[in-house]
């Protein structure tokens, strides 16, 4: 199965993760994925990176030493990796709330001040535009965004609470006390289409989502457990129904913030719901005209097509869903 965050093109090229970010800045064949807010630079309609050359990114860095992290008003440079002649940086710059509270009167610390253009660029989530990126800037889109929120969330070190220093190109961050490194984390979860002995799907209403949103179940995988008993223990959980066979289909990352989501299909022994109510608010067995027509009517939204959640139903409806009625 072929999942859009999971188109992996690029060579991550660990073994230059030690190399110079400034040197690498200075390389004309060198470009720059941009970042704001969790969100990428692309074009308008979010079907390519809006690549930029570093030079146009001098005022924001990077430096050679990045220190507890990128200096106010700055941004700070990660190393992506490199892809046929040309190597990859990722900038993330100052969400624009920070960027105001350290920008002077005449705007000095505010990036889009600084640097012609980036008032303009498109910001777009990759949630929402990962199935229409290309191979390339879906790969570099996606380990940019992951790296960007494992920063965001690990300024400090787990152990004593001292200030991280960044270090191999955004891919280690060390303690400035002890010394201990740290590596950015993943969190496993698994994700499951539950079909039923009539091969019908089992689609649930998460109690956050929007109305009429339905997915398939997911959670994630607690210590001690295998990925085959979380995908058990998940179902029956959040619905009560009993699971016996379950089969690996794919994975894919999903950085939101540090999620690898590990699908499955699982064949359900009961079929009697009972809801968890917390979490889970509606649950509903589905046929497929029953599921296409609930879509088309718009009685039932269906996951965004960059999730493995709509890859995992329409390997089971057999094909993409038709989209809702124009009204």
């Amino acid at each position: 199965m072929n999942l859009p965050l999971s188109r992996s093109v690029v060579d991550q090229a660990a073994h230059r993760r030690g190399e110079s970010l400034p040197a690498l800045a200075a390389d004309p064949a060198t470009r720059v994925v941009l970042l704001r807010s969790g969100r990428v630079a692309t074009s308008a309609d979010g079907a390519r990176l809006d690549l930029w050359e570093p030079a146009r990114l001098a005022a924001l860095g990077p430096t050679e030493d990045a220190g507890a992290g990128p200096l106010e008003g700055a941004a700070l440079w990660l190393f992506l990796g490199a892809y046929e002649s040309a190597t990859y940086l990722a900038a993330v710059l100052p969400d624009p709330e920070n960027a105001g509270d350290t920008a002077d009167a005449a705007g000095e610390g505010d990036p889009d001040a600084a640097v012609p253009g980036l008032a303009s660029c498109t910001w777009s989530a990759l949630r929402e535009v990962g199935h229409v990126l290309g191979d390339r800037d879906a790969d570099l889109a996606t380990t940019a965004v992951a790296l960007s929120e494992w920063h965001r969330h690990t300024t400090r070190c787990p152990r004593c609470g001292a200030p991280t220093r960044v270090e191999l190109g955004g891919w280690v961050r060390r303690c400035s006390v002890d010394g201990g490194e740290e590596y950015p984390r993943t969190d496993a979860a698994v994700i499951m289409a539950v079909t039923d002995d009539a091969d019908r799907i089992l689609l649930a209403h998460g109690a956050q989502w929007a109305k009429r949103r339905f997915s398939t179940l997911a959670g994630f995988v607690e210590p001690g457990e295998s990925l085959e008993t979380a995908v058990r223990r998940e179902v029956a959980e959040e619905v009560g129904v009993r699971v016996a066979e379950v089969a690996y289909v794919a994975s894919q990352p999903w950085p939101f913030p540090a999620s690898l989501m590990v699908g499955f299909r699982a064949h359900a022994t009961t079929t009697q719901i009972t809801l968890d109510a917390h979490e889970v608010t509606d649950a509903r067995w589905f046929t497929r005209e029953e599921l296409r027509r609930a879509v088309v009517d718009g009685a039932v939204t269906l996951p965004m097509p960059t999730s493995i959640a709509r890859a995992l139903i329409e390997g089971w409806f057999g094909g993409p869903v038709p989209v809702p009625a124009v009204r």
